[in-house]
């Protein structure tokens, strides 16, 4: 296990009960090198409205379009669905407002960048976040 992944930092939202989360949340998570993250820092960082955060610049990574996971993340985090998400970013990059995020096609793809990437930011879903992955992380909850 390397260090990258186990200093990473986990943002956590979903369902709530007696303060335990329900398996299968989506969490956020971060490269160590990123301050904590607030849901409303999540969304603006996902719309390209914030590309820094305490003066680290952020890269957001997005599963590929379809993913089930990406669907439930645009829902949960950014109130949208994939035609709403992709439309935003068709106007902003006809706009020259920015791009949309780079696409990686798994969760474990996506812990790997993430862990790899000073400034990354992805999502994955709570499950995934076993073991040694989950070891030594910081928990946010929405």
């Amino acid at each position: 296990m390397g260090i990258r992944r186990a200093g990473l930092i986990l943002f956590l939202c979903g369902n709530m009960v007696s303060g335990h989360a329900f398996a299968g949340d989506v969490v956020v998570i971060a490269h160590p090198s990123v301050p904590r993250l607030d849901s409303v820092m999540v969304e603006r960082i996902y719309t390209g409205k914030i590309v820094e955060v305490g003066g680290v610049r952020v890269t957001p990574l997005d599963l590929v379009a379809g993913h089930p996971l990406r669907g439930r993340f645009l829902a949960r985090w950014l109130d949208r669905d994939e035609e709403r998400y992709s439309a935003y970013w068709t106007v902003r990059r006809y706009v020259g407002k920015g791009v949309p995020p780079s696409q990686v096609p798994t969760t474990a793809e996506m812990i790997r960048r993430v862990g790899a990437t000073p400034g990354a930011v992805g999502y994955v879903d709570e499950a995934d976040m076993k073991g040694d992955v989950k070891a030594g992380l910081n928990v946010l909850v929405r």
